[in-house]
């Protein structure tokens, strides 16, 4: 019989390549199935326990009639394959946003409209809705039951700024968020959650962390599903979803990659352990970029084949072998914690090399990846091309006057010249409180995400119950006091530039030019 054959891999690519196969059982593993004049069927495959690599389910779509006889024995040797399945994993994804098809939850239809918001800043979303309705945000998965025609503004926050709200026995269940909105234009919001509720879902309690000035309150919730957990707006701050469990928890798990980008020709990694959760992924991403170090993402399938389950042991296999720092971890959800726990790989010599996580008692394989040279090889060329090319426009770009934000740059180089040394002007409270006059009422939003402020900054701020503008000011002056010699206007001007107003960009960029 010939058949076209479709491979469901972890990693779906944008072509899909024919080939010959028979019906029935393989060598490897997989079961291929023949479909005449139907679409091809995609079906989870868990990975063969005991350390054995992670098999990919062949379907194939048939050009032939007639083969109603092999279909049936196929699907029987898939219901029977089932069956015997002691344990089901989740299905890869390609993005860590997206939430992974997991066998134990129960697969939910929803009828809910996807929108996609636009993003304003690096990690704050807009969400325009004309009308009534129940909306689902593409970029984050939140879900907005809506009475009329609303913007919506909203972020993903860390949950180690609010970690002292969150006490045991409640746990995070998944990203925290701030929404700005009209509260009274919403009925309710939907948040995204990375448990598994495949096993003791019934004895787990859901409800919300809704941080409200100076402190924090566990708010009851309307509903919860697989994916996510239903909260009645009341008012809106930062919330995120937490539980209430006697049980073991079991976690949707994501193994983000990074690799160290120097000069040496060894090979360094660091490879961490998370769940699948937004703000826990953030913060991996900002931890890395705050090193001292220079690292690049490797671009791999995160998401774990297999849940990952607290308190349980984990090890980390290279082959060939590796310098592994720890080689064996005990997972914990890390969301609250500022520093984020990670392990260390190393190669003396640059070569391509296979990673898989295991669980430690049972030897099955978590997660899995194949590294090659040519994953990082692109990026360290372009690296040498892009200093090459910025020498290039550097010099062109000095020949010319006419190029705005160069001419800032160049006039902000100094205060105090009396060493010989010339630095950039910090602003004094004068210009603080010229520019907290003209911030906008998501003064918070951007204090929290833009200048890396704190809630427990912002709660200390609001305690003295000031008028807006000086709390503004205050607000400032505490970015100030942190950034010291770099609170510069340039570098305010940095930091706000893709999120403050026409009148803000003009009062930083008159700054400068009275430099």
């Amino acid at each position: 019989m010939n058949v076209n054959e479709r491979c469901v891999s972890p990693k779906p690519s944008p072509a899909r390549l024919p080939c010959s196969i028979s019906t029935g059982k393989t060598g490897s593993g997989c079961v291929r199935l023949g479909f005449s004049n139907c679409q091809p069927v995609l079906l989870s495959c868990s990975p063969v326990t005991h350390a054995v690599p992670h098999r990919r389910l062949c379907v194939g779509l048939g050009g032939e009639k007639g083969d109603s006889a092999a279909e049936e024995s196929s699907l029987s040797e898939v219901e029977e394959l089932e069956k015997k399945e002691l344990q089901s994993n989740c299905r890869e994804s390609e993005f860590e946003n997206s939430s992974p098809h997991c066998t134990h939850c129960r697969t939910e239809h929803n009828q809910n409209e996807k929108v996609t918001p636009r993003q304003i800043s690096r990690g704050q979303f807009l969400l325009k809705l004309n009308s009534e309705g129940t909306y689902q945000c593409t970029e984050t998965g939140l879900i907005f039951e809506v009475k009329k025609k609303v913007d919506i503004k909203y972020c993903f926050l860390s949950w180690s700024k609010f970690s002292e709200y969150v006490k045991k026995p409640w746990i995070v269940g998944g990203p925290i968020f701030d929404v700005k909105c009209d509260p009274t234009t919403l009925n309710s919001i939907q948040f995204p959650h990375s448990l598994c509720l495949g096993h003791h879902e019934s004895n787990m309690t859901f409800k919300v962390l809704h941080v409200k000035g100076s402190g924090a309150a566990i708010e009851p919730t309307v509903d919860h599903s697989t994916t996510h957990v239903k909260w009645n707006v009341s008012s809106l701050s930062p919330v995120g979803p937490v539980i209430q469990t006697a049980d073991t928890v079991f976690h949707h798990g994501a193994v983000i990659l990074y690799k160290v980008i120097d000069n040496h020709p060894s090979l360094s990694f660091r490879v961490y352990v998370a769940t699948n959760n937004d703000s826990f992924i953030r913060d991996i991403a900002r931890t890395v970029k705050q090193s001292t170090k220079k690292f690049m993402k490797i671009d791999k399938p995160p998401v774990c084949l297999k849940l990952l389950e607290n308190e349980k042991k984990y090890r980390l296999i290279s082959e060939p072998e590796a310098e592994i720092t720890p080689e064996e971890i005990q997972f914990v959800d890390g969301s609250l914690l500022k520093l984020k726990s990670y392990i260390e790989v190393f190669l003396e010599q640059p070569v391509d090399f296979t990673l898989s996580l295991v669980e430690l008692d049972s030897g099955e394989i978590v997660w899995k990846a194949k590294l090659r040279e040519c994953d990082w090889a692109q990026h360290d060329q372009n690296q040498n091309i892009g200093k090459n090319s910025t020498n290039s426009n550097r010099r062109r770009k000095m020949d010319s006057s006419l190029h705005e934000e160069i001419s800032l740059n160049k006039k902000v180089k100094w205060t105090d010249v009396s060493d010989g040394v010339k630095r950039e002007a910090i602003l004094n409270d004068a210009q603080l409180m010229t520019l907290a006059k003209t911030i906008g009422k998501e003064w918070i939003e951007i204090a929290i995400a833009n200048l890396a402020l704190e809630m427990c900054d912002i709660d200390k701020i609001q305690e003295k119950k000031e008028e807006v503008t000086v709390c503004k000011f205050r607000m400032l002056k505490k970015w100030q006091e942190k950034e010291q010699k770099n609170a510069t206007a340039q570098n305010l001007f940095n930091s706000l530039k893709d999120v403050a107003t026409v009148e803000v960009h003009n009062v930083l960029k008159g700054f400068l030019q009275q430099i």
